[in-house]
């Protein structure tokens, strides 16, 4: 029998992530960056040369969105679009070293949001934590698409269905 505690599980892991979210964004405002910026620099940190579809998949960003993302970071002298050798159509993605100090100065604002998060907890805790978080997350990762029919299965679809009667 699920206890009280796991039912509400889902809404306590939105929690969490919403409050550290909202928690390193009141940091990130010291830099004048939001999440979807710095979440572009880091992946772009570990993974120069992708295309701009690439990053946009890798830091969860509306293709649109990370193109204005790119401008401002392009002006601002932090990375380049290169043209890509096997597709003239395409770009390439680099960071220049300007970009270094900002994205130290981001991975100190994750630390502290970080640290802050993690207080009280041992470093065994820790460990524990971020281990079963990393098999959760790679349950959720292996599943397969629900179908189309168990979504018209949905609450929302029953309630449609009851309304039309």
């Amino acid at each position: 029998m699920i206890t009280d505690r796991f039912r509400s599980l889902g809404f306590l892991l939105k929690d969490v992530s919403r409050r550290y979210t909202r928690r390193f964004e009141e940091r990130a405002q010291r830099l004048s960056l939001t999440l979807p910026q710095c979440r572009a620099l880091v992946h772009l940190q570990s993974n120069e040369g992708v295309s701009q579809k690439r990053l946009a998949e890798l830091a969860d960003v509306d293709p649109m969105t990370l193109v204005r993302i790119l401008d401002r970071m392009e002006a601002d002298g932090w990375m380049q679009r290169r043209f890509d050798p096997s597709d003239r159509r395409a770009h390439t993605l680099w960071l220049t070293p300007a970009s270094a100090p900002v994205l130290e100065q981001i991975w100190q604002l994750l630390t502290e949001t970080r640290t802050e998060m993690l207080r009280g907890l041992s470093s065994e805790e820790r460990e524990m934590l971020l281990t079963l978080l990393e098999r959760v997350h790679a349950n959720l990762t292996a599943l397969a698409p629900l179908s189309s029919e168990a979504d018209s299965g949905t609450d929302a679809g029953r309630r449609s269905t009851r309304s039309d009667r």
